[in-house]
């Protein structure tokens, strides 16, 4: 059963309850801005830790479920101010459930918190003290349990047309607290980013957390995203492109696969090997049982 959690957050001096406070307006984005960025030493010390501690493949057939907690950090109680109804909170976990169909993955919405905090509305980024902060308070659960935190992406230079950003398994560990998903809370289906409101943020920023790399991590340079199924691509690629082969051997780049960069309207799925290589990363690193 959901259930609603209403709290406000005092920062500072500063209490979010009453009448709406102004508050400043989304930049929309030129294209997709995911806030993963990994080096080449971390990715190369987290695969060396994926193979060396690796369990016994299971049969592709596998199926596991995972809990859902659902943060609202909203500004005030409009839509504007990044108040989410539970009717787009639906249609979101909707999203993800038929996305993640193909890999065996199905997921259970457990809670939606709504906090107000106009401060972290607008001022959540990657590795800021006010992502630090709103996960310290919010976060519940252990690694096998996702926690989603819609904000604004407002008024921090880092977040710049940024649609999301994720945790890996892997880091799990080290910062647990830390763990989970940040979408730009207009990626929503309905949502007002154009071309990026059916939902696929969330989709992608999920794939992150259960250890799938960008398409064209690496490049056209082996292992590129460590799944032998998708094939190379040297950069991004952005909008909807009907043809597009970036790497040697004239394959075409897989600009519709969920991990890759285009409008949400061009993704539509994941590669056997993603599928494959999800389940690996989240029984060793996230500890989840698939049957």
């Amino acid at each position: 059963m959901i259930s609603t959690i209403l709290l406000s957050v005092l920062l500072g001096s500063s209490l979010c309850l009453g009448a709406p406070q102004p508050i400043r307006r989304e930049e929309a984005p030129h294209g997709r801005v995911c806030g993963v960025h990994i080096s080449a030493e971390r990715i190369a010390a987290a695969e060396r830790l994926y193979k060396s501690s690796r369990l016994p493949s299971i049969g592709e057939n596998a199926t596991a479920t995972i809990d859902i907690h659902f943060h609202v950090i909203a500004a005030n109680q409009t839509l504007e101010g990044g108040w989410l109804p539970d009717n787009q909170i639906k249609d979101q976990i909707d999203v993800l459930k038929k996305d993640y169909a193909s890999t065996g993955l199905s997921w259970n919405h457990v809670n939606t918190s709504r906090i107000l905090s106009q401060e972290w509305f607008e001022k959540v980024a990657p590795e800021s003290p006010e992502n630090s902060a709103m996960k310290q308070v919010f976060r519940v659960g252990n690694a096998s349990i996702l926690n989603i935190y819609s904000v604004g992406f407002v008024s921090n230079p880092k977040t710049k047309g940024l649609l999301g950003y994720s945790t890996f398994p892997a880091d799990y560990e080290g910062a647990p607290k830390d763990d989970g998903v940040v979408i730009r809370y207009s990626t929503v289906p309905g949502g007002s980013t154009p071309m990026f409101n059916l939902g696929r943020t969330l989709t992608h920023e999920v794939g992150h957390w259960l250890g799938l790399y960008h398409t064209f991590q690496g490049g056209c340079t082996d292992p590129g995203d460590s799944v032998a199924d998708t094939v190379p691509e040297e950069s991004a690629a952005n909008g909807c492109p009907e043809k597009r082969s970036t790497c040697p051997g004239g394959k075409a780049d897989p600009v519709n696969n969920f991990m890759d960069y285009t409008d949400d309207s061009c993704m539509t799925g994941f590669t056997p090997g993603q599928a494959t290589r999800i389940k690996d990363q989240i029984r060793l690193f996230r500890s989840i049982d698939l049957s």
